[in-house]
């Protein structure tokens, strides 16, 4: 699509409504989850909100790669390869169990690069959740497309800067679960084949979200609540089977965060929570 046509598409807004439910939160709980079960009228731990607005398109919608193709507001693009490449959170107030949602969605930008592995689209949504007492999350998602390389071409790595503290494990069950709770079809999460002879990535890969809601958990443990703003951007693809390792640090206005993998940076993180540190 040409440049003209992309930016006819900025601006455009869709409304959403969900409800995580009892039945879902157990769902989820069972995936990623820890402690006691949410039920109906707790706090959804912070990104939960990522179950909730899920795709609802029947299966003659979907592409070879597993993403709806076609939307009322995306513009269609001609490069291939899909990734939630990052995003920014504010946290306003919690949500709960049972609590009926909306979400209004905003296509904010779209703008063409050219990177080291060739041209890219960055596209740029924003985000407004509400529950039952007004605004509860602010958010921006950046979402990339790419060509697919003819041979698996990652980006430079990066040592981990701290010492991790946990690691994670990272099995395909973990990876199949996690793309069923949010309704993620994309095959490179469960479908090794196709990871690697369409795609060429070596082995399934682990999702950027459930990176980014280890790194929350863990800026949670850290400070004893949940923060008040939370950033993260992707920077080496992770891989099933090696595990997720965890590190932070504290700085001088919040806590940096990192995954890992065999020592070096897959996922980077900030959180600042307002007030004292």
């Amino acid at each position: 699509m040409d440049r003209p046509n992309m930016d006819a598409w900025v601006g455009r807004e869709t409304k959403d409504y969900s409800c995580i439910t009892e039945f879902q939160a157990r769902k989820i709980h069972a995936t990623v989850g820890e402690g006691d079960t949410p039920v109906t009228g707790t706090a959804l731990p912070p990104l939960w909100h990522w179950c909730a607005f899920t795709p609802d398109e029947n299966n003659a919608a979907v592409g070879r790669d597993g993403h709806i193709r076609g939307s009322e507001l995306l513009p269609p693009i001609h490069l291939p390869r899909r990734m939630w490449a990052g995003g920014h959170l504010t946290f306003h107030r919690p949500l709960h169990v049972g609590e009926n949602l909306e979400r209004t969605t905003r296509l904010k930008s779209v703008s063409e690069k050219h990177g080291k592995s060739g041209p890219l689209i960055l596209i740029t949504l924003e985000h407004t959740i509400y529950g039952a007492h007004g605004l509860a999350i602010e958010e921006r998602q950046d979402i990339v497309h790419l060509k697919i390389p003819e041979t698996f071409a990652p980006p430079p790595k990066s040592e981990l800067p701290v010492t991790p503290f946990e690691s994670i494990e990272t099995p395909e069950i973990l990876l199949f679960r996690y793309s069923a709770i949010t309704f993620n079809a994309h095959r490179i999460h469960y479908d090794v084949t196709y990871a690697r002879e369409i795609e060429h990535y070596p082995g399934l890969i682990v999702h950027g979200p459930l990176q980014a809601k280890y790194l929350m958990r863990a800026a949670i443990r850290h400070k004893g609540r949940i923060p008040y703003q939370f950033g993260f951007r992707g920077v080496h693809p992770m891989f099933a089977g090696a595990p997720c390792q965890v590190a932070l640090r504290e700085d001088d206005t919040g806590v940096s965060l990192w995954t890992g993998q065999d020592g070096h940076q897959c996922m980077q993180a900030h959180a600042i929570w307002e007030g004292t540190q």
